[in-house]
């Protein structure tokens, strides 16, 4: 039996750490003015063209250059997400959060991705307990008990480096700490099963392998992603098992494996800044993200080899 059929069918009184935390409904709060960028750092091609350029017809493969290049990004990508994570806690603000990543990536001679993608305003994404992804740093405060994913982009020597993790804000029940382990698990599950020669189905099935195991819903909504010179392209990296993601995998591609996984329901909606994604039913969700580089023997993970921080002491 997993941890939530023993939550929810487990007979007798619960302690407080195993009851279902009520969460205050999500809402939009106001923002900060969008942070400047020093003008010596190179932005990307849509930040000067203020539009994002077509899409691209076929995935990136990158040479040995090319590959040491996106090494670079997902280093400098980790280290701005470790900042960021490092400050989560009770009483910052999602705000805060974004001056942070803001700061670092500009330390480390990188754009932050998001910032005016189709003209997002800010600097990362910061999704709070419902939001299921793109949630716009703001004024709420983060309270004991909330689980936040923050995810973080660069933008250095021409590529960029994404990635994002789900941590727990101060003390936060059984059912939220086994969603973000579940998601955890199952984006691990992805990246094994990245082999050349493969589609990317298969990254699609391991995944949903697990969620079905807790019995969790996979957002089919979003997707991950071809990256390197562009923010997004080809090859979409579903989430679930669909079997006409053919696309075959083979060495030098990078894409992003990111799964969102929902207590309930995997429908989600958006709210109306444009940009917020949350359940359809209020529950919670999770989501953790890599870029990977499939070689010839699997998957190298470019943004973090470490043990993820609701892990850590």
């Amino acid at each position: 039996m997993t941890l939530f059929e023993r939550f929810w069918y487990r007979q007798g009184s619960i302690n407080d750490s195993e009851r279902p935390r009520v969460n205050e409904p999500i809402r939009l709060y106001p923002m900060s003015p969008p942070r400047s960028v020093p003008a010596h750092i190179v932005r990307p091609p849509y930040v000067l063209a203020d539009r994002v350029a077509p899409r691209a017809a076929h995935p990136q493969v990158h040479d040995e250059a090319g590959q040491a290049r996106m090494r670079n990004a997902g280093r400098v990508g980790r280290l701005v997400l470790d900042a960021v994570l490092g400050a989560v806690e009770p009483g910052i603000t999602t705000d805060d959060l974004d001056a942070i990543a803001h700061a670092k990536a500009v330390e480390l001679g990188a754009y932050p991705s998001p910032l005016y993608y189709r003209h997002f305003p800010k600097s990362i994404c910061t999704s709070v307990n419902e939001v299921v992804c793109h949630g716009i740093p703001d004024r709420r405060t983060l309270q004991d008990g909330d689980i936040i994913n923050c995810d973080v982009t660069v933008y250095i020597d021409g590529v960029h480096g994404d990635c994002s993790e789900t941590v727990f804000v101060g003390n936060v029940d059984a059912e939220g700490r086994a969603l973000v382990t579940a998601t955890y698990e199952a984006m691990m599950a992805g990246i094994r099963a990245v082999r050349p020669g493969r589609p990317v189905r298969e990254i699609g099935r391991a995944i949903a392998d697990v969620a079905r195991r807790y019995k969790l819903g996979v957002v089919r909504q979003f997707a991950g992603h071809g990256i390197g010179e562009r923010f997004h392209m080809p090859p979409q990296i579903l989430h679930y098992y669909d079997r006409r993601a053919s696309t075959r995998m083979m060495p030098g591609m990078t894409f992003t494996i990111e799964p969102m996984l929902n207590l309930g329901d995997w429908r989600c909606r958006v709210l109306e800044d444009g940009w917020t994604a949350v359940t359809a039913d209020g529950r919670r969700s999770a989501q953790f993200e890599h870029t990977i580089l499939v070689t010839r023997n699997g998957a190298e993970i470019l943004t973090g080899n470490g043990p993820p921080w609701f892990e850590r002491a």
